[in-house]
Parts: C-alpha cells; sequence; structure tokens
C-alpha cells in the first residue's frame, strides 16, 4: 500500500513556508521542518522589532536634536518646551532632519521658540 503525501493541499502550505525561508543558509531554506522553525522565529522578531524601531528611531531624533540645541546654548528639554508654549508643531523627525540638513533654519526655529541664541564656540 503506497503511503499517502496529502495532496495538492499540503504541498501548496509547505511551499508557503519554503518561499518564506528563501535565502536561509543550509537546511532552513530546504527542509520544511527546520523551514518552519527559522519562519516562526523570524516572523516573531519581526513583529517585535517593527515595535522596537520605532523607539529606536525616536531616540535617534531626540539625541540628533538635543545635539543641534546644545549648539543653540539651550537643551533639549527647554526646547521642546518652548515649542509647546509657542504652539509650533513641528515633530522630532522633523526637527531631526532641519538640524541636520539646515543648521540656520534650526537657529531661527528655536528663536521663534523665543529662546535666545548666541553663536556658540
Amino acid at each position: 500500500m503506497p503511503r499517502v503525501t496529502r495532496g495538492f493541499k499540503a504541498r501548496r502550505r509547505r511551499n508557503k513556508v519554503l518561499k518564506l525561508a528563501k535565502g536561509y543558509r543550509g537546511g532552513k531554506s530546504r527542509l520544511y521542518r527546520t523551514a518552519t522553525e527559522a519562519v516562526d522565529r523570524a516572523l516573531c522578531y519581526a513583529y517585535r522589532d517593527r515595535r522596537t524601531n520605532k523607539r529606536n528611531f525616536r531616540r535617534l531624533w531626540i539625541t540628533r536634536i538635543n545635539a543641534a540645541a546644545q549648539m543653540n546654548n539651550t537643551s533639549y528639554s527647554k526646547l521642546i518646551h518652548a515649542l509647546n508654549k509657542a504652539d509650533i508643531e513641528l515633530d522630532r523627525k522633523v526637527l531631526s532632519n532641519l538640524a541636520i540638513v539646515d543648521p540656520n533654519a534650526f537657529t531661527e526655529v528655536v528663536k521663534a521658540a523665543g529662546l535666545e541664541t548666541a553663536a556658540c564656540n
């Protein structure tokens, strides 16, 4: 009696997993059982890191804004507080980009927030 191979539905399911495992090293890209484990783990990491990524970028933006604020003789927290009081609604991503691309415009934003700036050498 021949063994049962479960037909095209099972093959489709296995191929779906193997397609996700494409590019993995060794048997992880060719053997269904190890590919399943690797793909499950990868999907868990991807889900987790989509959230972690947001935190990491926010930290990076804050660090950049703080560095630019220090160049304008103020601190990050004082700058954000002054921006909120002045009703200037620029998010951290935009402020960070402004600090890198156009430092003079960043200085104008600091002045608009009502903070006095003196050239820091």
